[in-house]
Formats: C-alpha cells, structure tokens, sequence
C-alpha cells in the first residue's frame, strides 16, 4: 500500500491526462485532485471537468491564469529580448513555472502530498516542472508515470484507455498519430508525425494561427506599441491589459503570417529534437521591444543585456526560473527597463514585421544636434576622434612594430 494518499495532476483532459488520472487511482489506490490551467490554449475547458467527474474526483480546479501568465512570466521573459539558440521564444518553457507554482499552492490547499504531470521521460517538461516544485516545495513527492509504467506508445495508451472506459477525442486525421500539441497565449508547438524527419516540410494545413505569408493580406498594416518600464501597455493609443494586449497581438500576427518557425533544438535532457512553433504576438513584441530599446538604452546596457540574454534564455528553457540566479538575473534586467518608455510604429507585411519609426518623449538617448550629418554648430568636434582612435590602436601598433623587428 503507498503512502501517498493524495495527489494534485496537472489535468488538461486529454488522452495522456485522463489514462495518468486512471492509472494514478488504481497504481496508487490515491485521491487524485485535478488542476486545469487556463493559460490561453483556446480550448474549452469544462469538458476536462466533466470527464475528472466521472472518475470519482471531488476536488477540480480549473483556473484562469491568463493575466497571471502573461503580466508575471511572459513581459517579465520580454524585457530581456530571450531567444533560445537564436530562434526559439520559449513559449512552451515561460508556462511550466507557472503550472509548478500552482500546483504546488494547491497541494498545500488539499493536503496533498503529491504531485504528478504527464511529461515523458524523453523531455524537457518533466525537468521544468519537477526544478520548480522542489524550488517552492523541496519536500514534495513527484508522480511522473512515464517514467513508471510500460505504456511507452500512443497505440498503448488507446488500448489503455478502451479497456478502462476513457473516452479520447482523435483530434487528427485518417487514424494516424495526433501532433503533439502545446498551446498558451504566447504560442502553440508542433512535435511528431512525420515532423520527426526533420528533412519533411511541414505540412500547411498544421498551422493554427496563422496563415501562410503567401495568402497574407497584399497592403501593409501598421500599428504602434507604447511601452512603459520595458512592458507594452497600449496598442494603437488603447491601453490594455497584458493578456488582451498578446491576445491582440497573436490576432494581427496571425493574419499577416507572423511567428512560424521551424526549428532543430537541443533539449536540456542531451537530444535534438524538431518542433514548429507559431508565436505571432511574442514575435512583433520581440521587434517592438528591441526597437524601443534602441533609443533609450546606454550602448554598454544594451550590450551588457546582449550578452546576458543567452544565459537567461538557457535558464527558462531548462527549468531554472525559480532559481537564484534567475532572480539575481531578473533583478538587473527589470533595473534598466526604468528608461524604456515610448513608443513604436510596425509595418506588418506578409510575414515580416518592419520598425517603421520610433520615440521616448522623455528618455530618448538619441540626440539629432549630435548625430545629424549637417552643420551641427560645434555640437560635436570631430578632431577628437583622432586621439581616440590612436589610444584605442596603440596595442596593436605596438604589437605590429614587434612584429617589423622579428
């Protein structure tokens, strides 16, 4: 008999989720409480609750963590500029602190002791969920039944699930393997199927979000952000509220074919991995950003971030978001959005997005006086170039005349 007697599942509904809640009852003979997240999959969400009913659950969260998401994870990732491999916006990774926060708010509701998710031993699910509950929770028990039982393949899991009654909806055609899916209010993945050669191109009537930047609208589209402290608060003068802001932004980028990408990672776990991804909003806040950026940032900030950003970008996508380090990182980042304030003006244009202007009324560092190629009236004396340029030559002056006496 365990000791476990009662744990809280990361729940979405789903063929994986509903087989784990089963499995969780009969392996553990436990009480299984279900937490659904919304975090903007799109998707409805009651009937997740229904079908934990008819299993017996008494204890069903089912919670709209949208604003939450978007306001204390996604900006937060946003003021960095983070790209994972110099692509990858991480919108599967930025939710997984997220999820293991809650679930460990609602073990500490319930008495649980446990908790349990449906990530496969093979990703990197399974490291961001379990780094963050041991991070807030370091006395948690974790349940990861991929790494317990012997339903490693979609056809055992069928079968698992004909057996005991489950009743999964095929959400792909033609009974092949369904993609495996990952949506929020950031972006929706792609992984599986013929995907796992990554010599295929991926088929077109995959994509959710947005459409092909051949069937885009033939007129541009233009569009301003301000921004205040390094965070997009208004689109086109209308102020709104973080998740609604990305929900609009998804909507723009999708029309006009914004935010595909298709992309060979490595996962934390040591292998490669293909995915495609469809981040329309997080891309033109991306553009924004930087943009907004230019003209407000100190040259050595900006750089000092460049260089930072690729450690803060492994962090989120390896699952160290409630780590010190990511803290200490964060604490920085957040200090030099004090003077990113203004505004930005897009073009969107058949999957491109194009700065077409952009201003800080008052923390804009760029001083026409100074940089115009006009009389600048003594604003700026070029003979002091020379001297800074000899000071900054003179190791390698130094270095060549060694060189002329060897």
């Amino acid at each position: 008999m365990s000791d476990i007697k009662k744990v809280v599942l990361a729940y979405s509904g789903g063929l994986d989720t509903s087989v784990i809640l089963k499995w969780l009852q009969d392996t553990y003979q436990c009480e299984v409480v279900t937490f659904t997240a919304d975090i903007g999959q799109g998707e409805e969400l009651e009937p997740a609750r229904e079908k934990a009913r008819k299993f017996g659950i008494k204890e069903i969260y089912i919670d709209d963590l949208r604003e939450e998401f978007v306001r204390d994870f996604v900006f937060p990732m946003f003021r960095a500029n983070t790209v994972y491999e110099g692509e990858y916006l991480l919108g599967t990774s930025i939710a997984r602190p997220l999820i293991a926060k809650r679930l460990i708010e609602i073990a500490k509701e319930t008495n649980a002791v446990a908790i349990s998710h449906g990530a496969t031993g093979k990703g990197n699910d399974q490291v961001r969920f379990e780094l963050g509950a041991y991070a807030l929770n370091p006395n948690i028990k974790i349940i990861a039944p991929w790494r317990e039982w012997d339903l490693l393949s979609r056809e055992k899991l069928l079968a698992y699930a004909e057996t005991n009654g489950i009743p999964v909806e095929m959400k792909h055609k033609q009974g092949g393997s369904p993609y495996s899916m990952d949506a929020n209010l950031l972006h929706i993945s792609y992984e599986g199927r013929h995907l796992e050669n990554p010599a295929a191109e991926a088929e077109e009537d995959m994509w959710r979000w947005t459409v092909s930047p051949e069937k885009a609208p033939d007129a541009a589209e233009y569009l301003d952000i301000e921004y205040r402290n390094g965070d997009p608060v208004a689109l086109n003068g209308q102020a709104m509220a973080p998740h609604d802001l990305l929900a609009h932004l998804n909507a723009l980028g999708g029309k006009h074919g914004i935010g595909r990408l298709d992309l060979v990672e490595n996962r934390y776990v040591g292998m490669k991995s293909r995915g495609c991804y469809e981040t329309p909003g997080g891309t033109i806040m991306l553009r924004a950003h930087r943009a907004i950026e230019s003209i407000t940032l100190d040259r050595e900030v900006a750089h000092l971030k460049d260089d930072l950003m690729a450690r803060y970008a492994s962090l989120i996508y390896n699952g160290y978001w409630w780590s010190p380090e990511r803290v200490a990182l964060q604490t920085l980042i957040d200090h030099t959005q004090h003077s990113v304030n203004g505004w930005v003006r897009l073009k969107l244009y058949k999957g491109n997005v194009i700065v077409a202007g952009r201003d800080s009324d008052t923390d804009s560092l760029f001083d026409p006086t100074i940089a115009t190629f006009e009389d600048d009236a003594g604003a700026y004396d070029q003979k002091d170039a020379g001297g800074f340029i000899k000071l900054n030559a003179l190791r390698m002056r130094i270095a060549a005349n060694r060189r002329k006496l060897s």
